[in-house]
């Protein structure tokens, strides 16, 4: 199965394409350019550079979120576009649990997903390590860096922070002995994309192109102010 994996819910961007679980290639980009601008670039070089096109493609993988609301968007629609002339099946991948995924070998670990959401919160979910698979401890939330130390301060040096909101959690969080991931296995990357896509495909967990949606977790801050001023103030889903 040939899958491409997409992901542009931070700052960087980056495609790659994955075959019978094997990582073919991937491109990387984190620059001030826009990912409408570098996205479908990047894709396009990618498959030419490998010699594959579009119609070749069994499974699209996106991650839908949460992120940044523009770059989720942007993932998505691309995906979308991508997927609708063939009718390719294609999955919605949780960007913390791609992130997660940089720690698969860390055997035995606690990994803390969290990306830096502002106002004073992060976006989170934990996962624990074991047998070279990942296990869910929660579901993604939104949540205040102080009710995420107080939860996770009984993992004590166990705990591993990932994704870009891990050097603000650390600065907390290093008082009771969590470590801060290495740089090169930090972030989210398509390669994660892909082969977490992949993992739901074969336990029948692809949609449609229409089906795909992103996860936002929270409001735009724009619906958000708006939502101040009508005194609905703490609305997050």
């Amino acid at each position: 199965m040939l899958v491409l994996g997409i992901d542009s819910s931070a700052s960087a961007a980056s495609a790659a394409l994955v075959e019978d679980g094997k990582l073919l290639g991937q491109f990387y980009c984190n620059t001030a350019m826009t990912h409408s601008q570098t996205l479908l670039p990047m894709v396009e070089g990618l498959l030419h550079s490998l010699g594959k096109s579009c119609g070749d493609l069994d499974l699209l993988g996106v991650s839908v979120g949460p992120g940044s609301f523009t770059g989720v968007r942007i993932g998505v629609s691309c995906v979308k576009g991508m997927t609708f002339p063939f009718n390719t099946p294609c999955c919605g991948v949780s960007t913390l649990e791609a992130i997660a995924y940089g720690g698969l070998a860390c055997e035995g670990s606690v990994l803390c997903a969290v990306m830096d959401a502002r106002c004073g919160q992060v976006y989170n979910a934990l996962f624990r390590v074991g047998g070279g698979m990942l296990s869910r401890l929660t579901e993604d939330r939104a949540l205040s860096v102080d009710e995420l130390n107080e939860e996770c301060r009984a993992y004590g040096p166990s705990l591993l922070l990932l994704g870009d909101g891990a050097e603000l959690c650390h600065r907390v969080f290093s008082v009771w002995g969590a470590r801060l991931a290495p740089e090169g296995i930090r972030y989210q990357q398509a390669a994660s994309v892909a082969f977490l896509a992949s993992g739901q495909a074969a336990v029948g967990g692809t949609v449609s192109c229409g089906e795909l949606l992103p996860a936002y977790l929270r409001l735009p801050q724009a619906e958000r102010e708006l939502r101040r001023k009508n005194g609905k103030e703490g609305e997050f889903k």
